[in-house]
């Protein structure tokens, strides 16, 4: 079994920009499926409440529809027979990373503007059959050409050889590592380690948490000559749990020393993903915790939220009441859904309580909080609240009885996946050149003659519902 074909729509009118050729299927196999998601869209009260795998019975065979939305782009991938609908959405998402590797923001006009180059892209990654074939980044910038100024200007004039070997004699698949190209030359080795953590959890009306977890992942940014190869040692490995690898790195040496060594792709790519489980033992050490005792070591979320909700005829009042916990609490948004006939809100927050909004294409109040105060007298004692009615045309509106709430910590704040800098905690080679190793935010693992002034905060993106 293999996926049937993509299908590329425009979100502010549902039609289709790009799209596989479906050869194996008649022209009319792709317009069913994007009327069974058109019809989807119909019946559901928001977006978000569609199934991810839409059922389309077809006269001949049935088949289904796994979509993916990406700003203003909807990603549909017909399949049919027994394929893991997970296997479609890895296609979906793997693609998606490499629209995003060409063209950074990847939007309805980028894609029309670029569509010669997106199409090549399409039969490059899918081959007839519906098998994915060449989904590496560097070996396809050698295969299709990214979008430049002086490609667009001699592809307009005519002139040929533009998809030929690389400036270095070499071709795509003349290496024999497909992720990484051959006879790379770089100035300055440099390679830089960005960990990106999300708290993901659920907090019941007494502030009391039900559930929490934080997914991260390990982002590489490598600008390293010739073929390094690397040892990378992390401080706390017992802690993670589910990892998920980039494909250069050895699963045997890993499952046997906990450390990641790998030959790095060129580039921008994701070396690792993990969830972090702090109620996880080292090995040999006492047997696990029981359930009660491994709920208290469970991830706290550094703020309370509380709220009163009152439904009436055709409206209600609501009352939030927002407390940090950290001294430094950045990006604060409280989003609340207030049912499908919600027309109109009207609100008033407390002095230094922020601004808020109302959304009517969602249905949504928006809240979005000032940041706490670092360095000087912090704000994480103080009540930020919210008061307000809504009107709707639902005699008895139901909103949602559940907040959304993102937010951002500074950088080092969780950090569940740390790396060891200590003496042998990392090293490479490449050619006869010793690189440098840096962990955004300042740490650095290596040696290094000179060093641009630049930026190196860690990103750190945290979320909680």
């Amino acid at each position: 079994m293999a996926i049937d074909g993509l299908i590329i729509l425009d979100s502010a009118n549902f039609r289709p920009i790009v799209q596989t050729s479906f050869r194996s299927f008649s022209t009319a196999y792709p317009l069913l499926h994007i009327d069974a998601y058109n019809a989807a869209l119909a019946k559901a009260e928001r977006p978000e409440d569609i199934d991810p795998v839409l059922f389309v019975p077809l006269p001949d065979a049935p088949t289904a529809c796994c979509h993916l939305q990406h700003l203003s782009l909807i990603f549909l991938c017909p399949i049919s027979g027994n394929l893991d609908p997970l296997y479609a959405f890895a296609f979906i998402r793997t693609f998606l990373d490499i629209l995003i590797e060409y063209f950074g923001d990847v939007t309805a006009p980028t894609l029309r503007d670029n569509f010669d180059i997106v199409h090549q892209l399409l039969e490059e990654t899918l081959d007839a059959g519906g098998h994915p074939l060449t989904t590496s980044p560097n070996a396809l910038r050698d295969i299709v050409l990214p979008p430049s100024l002086i490609t667009k200007i001699l592809s307009v004039t005519g002139v040929s050889g533009l998809s030929g070997p690389t400036t270095t004699g070499l071709s795509a698949f003349s290496s024999p590592i497909p992720w990484r190209k051959a006879g790379l030359r770089y100035n300055n080795n440099e390679i830089y380690f960005d960990i990106i953590e999300t708290l993901d959890a659920v907090v019941n009306k007494s502030a009391a948490i039900i559930t929490s977890s934080v997914l991260g992942k390990i982002n590489v940014n490598c600008k390293l000559s010739g073929t390094p190869d690397l040892l990378l040692t992390l401080t706390n490995p017992h802690t993670i749990t589910e990892p998920s690898f980039h494909s250069c790195v050895r699963l045997s040496r890993f499952a046997q020393s906990k450390t990641l060594s790998f030959i790095p792709p060129d580039g921008r790519f994701t070396l690792m993903e993990y969830r972090f489980d702090p109620s996880a033992s080292k090995p040999g050490a006492a047997p696990a915790l029981t359930a009660a005792a491994a709920s208290q070591l469970q991830v706290q979320v550094p703020f309370t939220l509380r709220s009163a909700l009152f439904v009436t005829d055709h409206g209600g009042t609501f009352e939030l009441t927002f407390s940090p916990r950290a001294s430094a609490l950045d990006d604060v948004v409280i989003e609340l859904y207030l049912g499908a006939g919600a027309s109109s809100a009207t609100c008033s927050a407390s002095t230094g309580g922020g601004g808020w909004t109302y959304l009517p294409a969602q249905n949504t109040l928006r809240w979005s909080l000032p940041p706490t105060t670092r360095g000087g007298r912090s704000t994480a004692n103080n009540n930020n609240t919210l008061q307000g009615t809504f009107t709707s045309s639902e005699a008895r509106p139901r909103p949602a009885r559940a907040a959304q709430i993102s937010f951002a910590l500074p950088p080092g704040a969780l950090l569940a996946a740390r790396l060891d800098a200590s003496s042998g905690g990392w090293s490479g080679k490449a050619g006869d050149a010793t690189f440098v190793c840096f962990l955004r935010g300042g740490q650095r693992l290596g040696t290094m003659e000179r060093m641009e002034a630049r930026d190196f905060g860690i990103t750190t993106s945290l979320s909680t519902e």
